[in-house]
């Protein structure tokens, strides 16, 4: 088998080779993580790449930064994964400080329905 994407997280595998990850639901869900995770400007060779998820953490916790980072998720993914998914909806849930994003997205190769939730502080 050969794998097409390096592991996420980066790693090395038993024989002193980058690790590679096969192309599944596991992969996918890293790659959701690096997008909402990745900070605009971050990466030297794609400055516009992520959505810079954890810069609104310091915004007031109310519905129009809900809306706000709901829109930023939703752009972001189908920017950069739009070959690979579909995004369903994108849900934001406060609780005092924490926020959580719940992406439900529609897999494009056999059009499964998944979902991931990030909480952060």
């Amino acid at each position: 088998m050969v794998a097409t994407h390096f592991g996420f997280p980066f790693g090395v595998d038993e024989t002193g080779g980058i690790s590679q990850a096969p192309d599944t639901d596991q992969h996918l869900q890293g790659r959701i993580i690096q997008v909402l995770f990745t900070r605009p400007g971050e990466r030297v060779n794609q400055p516009d790449f992520g959505c810079g998820l954890f810069d609104l953490v310091f915004d007031p916790n109310n519905m129009i930064t809900a809306a706000a980072v709901e829109f930023t998720v939703g752009q972001a993914l189908t920017r950069w994964l739009g070959d690979e998914l579909v995004v369903a909806a994108v849900d934001i849930g406060t609780d005092g400080e924490a926020v959580t994003v719940e992406l439900a997205y529609i897999r494009r190769r056999d059009l499964t329905r998944r979902a991931v939730r990030v909480t952060f502080r």
